[in-house]
C-alpha cells in the first residue's frame, strides 16, 4: 500500500481535545479515527448529520414535563379546538 501524508492546520487546543475524545470513543490516536473517517467518507458510508446536542433537563423540571403528561393523558388541562377561529378567541378571551 502506498501512503501520503495529509496536512491539515488545526489549533493545538482543536488537536488535544479531538485526541481525547478519540481516546474516549477507544481510538488509540487521533490519527486513527481519522483514517477510519476518510475510509468511510471514500466509500460513500459515512453519514453527516449536523444538529445541537439534546439538552439536559433539571430533575425539577423532568418532575414537571412529567405531571404534565401525565395530566394530559388523563385530560386534564386540555383544550381541544376544531378549528383556527376557536383556538383564536379562547387565546384573545
Amino acid at each position: 500500500m502506498e501512503t501520503t501524508t495529509l496536512q491539515i492546520p488545526i489549533s493545538k487546543d482543536l488537536k488535544s481535545a479531538a485526541a481525547a475524545v478519540a481516546r474516549d470513543y477507544g481510538f488509540s490516536s487521533l490519527q486513527e479515527i481519522v483514517r477510519v473517517i476518510l475510509t468511510k467518507l471514500a466509500r460513500r458510508q459515512l453519514i453527516i448529520q449536523i444538529g445541537e446536542a439534546p439538552i439536559k433537563l433539571s430533575t425539577r423540571a423532568e418532575r414537571r414535563y412529567a405531571k404534565m403528561e401525565r395530566d394530559f393523558e388523563k385530560g386534564r388541562r386540555v383544550k381541544i379546538f376544531s378549528n383556527m377561529d376557536e383556538l383564536m378567541k379562547d387565546l384573545t378571551s
